[in-house]
């Protein structure tokens, strides 16, 4: 299905600021929706204004819906399209007719214009209307709640007519919540409450305020509830921000140990201020599992930070023994040794550095090869190269696939390019990485002296080649393949699986 902009864009000329006005309306508008218990359907003017298409829809999860299908793509002509007609031409919320049927289901049909203010504050042209389709077959005599939503509505889609509705959004902020039944208040115009919903006043004793919110002064009773006075005092603030016209960013106040989220928004039909509208949230329990998972997340990174630090003190002492030993072999397998735990050590600084269990190789890579680079002899001028990127990638699949290119590395500098009688050698080692079909592929390709003729990875001796069989067939499931390369050197080739078999 074609997104709104798409089909803007192709069936009218609406410019990018019309369009994202539309965007922002439809961002917002299920709070529309839910307060007045209806459908709202998004309709710009095609075909010359002699037909309407359906650019975008919204579904009230306070009521029945008068859709079972969805309309966004649909045009519609002739007699269906009068409200929206009027509506369009004459600017004005159109509330006339009888009942229509869809199906079994009866509708109410409302048309709101859809207008743009210019940067002088002046309401523009209009630029596509809103149906607001009810479904009547649930009809019955509103209780004061409803009655109450359905004011506010009507308040909301004259503001919708006049271009004050949707107001801008703040950076950073979503349009999911706080909803409609998580709690509502209705102010005045000096800022006392005329309605609170059930949802809100339980909000509000989860503060601490036992008493009854209409007829409280909403400002000064969350400034006198807050724990810290400097919160409350930028709360008060935001909802006499809001009694003045303006639409403030969201605030949490919290009271007792309890969280309430709040959103305050100016009711001001044809330019006239009459008070605000505010949205509460209690998400007490939301707010305690998010400082849970901060804890745990510390936690996590302070155990890879500790381990990093072991595992370094670990190969401090095998350097240290290193440099005591005599015998070149077991010299030798220390040093090893060391390259070993120092390169399982990089991914735990990297997670210790991380809020979650994955990890960015490609750094990763690029400080294992350039230790590689430097295990050759002093006359051997070997480079190092990455090509592609591998991503992130989960700390379990990165330590195992960290040792592998280690040995892979260190035995392409040792064997691919040897001192002989005292000269170096000079090549290239080149890391490739990709992603294809939920598979990595890496390859490690060196222009070296490539692999002896009788040799066989399976049968290898050395002890770097049977870590990397074991690590790429065990721990991370995948295969490996080392072979001569036509032009010289040798290639290994390692497929292994991004997901968990």
């Amino acid at each position: 299905m074609s997104t709104l902009r798409d089909l803007v864009e192709e069936h009218t000329g609406l410019g990018s600021e019309d369009i994202d006005h539309l965007h922002r309306l439809a961002g917002d508008w299920q709070l529309l929706s839910d307060l007045s218990f209806a459908d709202l359907l998004l309709w710009v003017p095609v075909n010359g204004h002699e037909s309407f298409l359906c650019v975008a829809q919204v579904r009230p999860t306070t009521a029945p819906t008068a859709y079972q299908d969805d309309q966004v793509g649909r045009t519609v002509h002739g007699p269906e399209v009068a409200h929206l007609t009027i509506a369009y031409r004459q600017g004005r919320i159109w509330r006339e007719g009888d009942p229509v049927w869809y199906g079994d289901t009866p509708a109410r049909h409302e048309a709101i214009p859809v207008r743009l203010r210019d940067d002088e504050g002046e309401s523009g042209e209009v630029i596509a209307v809103v149906g607001r389709d009810t479904n009547l077959s649930t009809a019955r005599t509103p209780s004061q709640l409803e009655l109450n939503y359905l004011t506010t509505a009507d308040d909301l889609a004259q503001m919708v007519a006049d271009g004050t509705f949707p107001p801008l959004r703040h950076r950073g902020e979503t349009t999911s919540a706080p909803r409609v039944g998580d709690g509502l208040i209705r102010l005045d115009a000096s800022g006392k409450v005329t309605y609170a919903s059930p949802n809100a006043q339980s909000a509000f004793r989860r503060l601490g305020f036992s008493s009854h919110l209409v007829g409280e002064d909403l400002a000064a009773l969350g400034a006198r509830l807050a724990d810290d006075p400097l919160e409350g005092t930028d709360a008060s603030a935001r909802i006499l921000a809001a009694l003045g016209g303006e639409a403030p960013s969201r605030k949490e106040i919290e009271a007792r140990g309890a969280t309430v989220l709040t959103r305050a928004l100016p009711l001001m039909p044809a330019g006239v201020p009459i008070g605000a509208l505010v949205l509460v949230r209690d998400v007490t329990e939301v707010r305690r599992r998010d400082r849970a998972l901060v804890t745990k997340d510390a936690t996590i990174r302070e155990i890879h930070h500790r381990v990093k630090n072991n595992l370094q003190t670990v190969a401090a002492l095998l350097r240290l023994q290193a440099r005591r030993v005599e015998t070149p072999s077991a010299k030798a397998a220390l040093e090893e040794s060391v390259r070993r735990v120092a390169s399982i050590a990089l991914v735990h600084e990297t997670l210790s550095m991380s809020s979650d269990e994955a990890v960015e190789f490609d750094g990763i890579v690029d400080r294992v090869a350039a230790a590689a680079a430097e295990v050759g002899t002093t006359a051997s001028k070997v480079t190092m190269r990455r090509k592609g990127t591998f991503g992130v990638l989960p700390a379990e699949m990165a330590t195992s696939l960290v040792m592998v290119l280690n040995e892979l590395l260190i035995n392409a500098v040792e064997h691919g390019f040897p001192e002989i009688d005292g000269v170096g050698a000079v090549g290239e080692v080149v890391v490739s990485a990709h992603r294809h079909r939920k598979q990595l592929h890496v390859t490690v390709v060196d222009n070296g002296t490539g692999l002896p003729d009788e040799f066989d990875a399976e049968r290898s001796g050395r002890l770097g080649l049977q870590i990397v069989r074991a690590l790429v067939t065990g721990e991370l499931s995948g295969t490996i393949e080392l072979r001569a390369r036509p032009e010289g050197g040798t290639e290994a080739v390692l497929v292994l699986p991004l997901t968990k078999r």
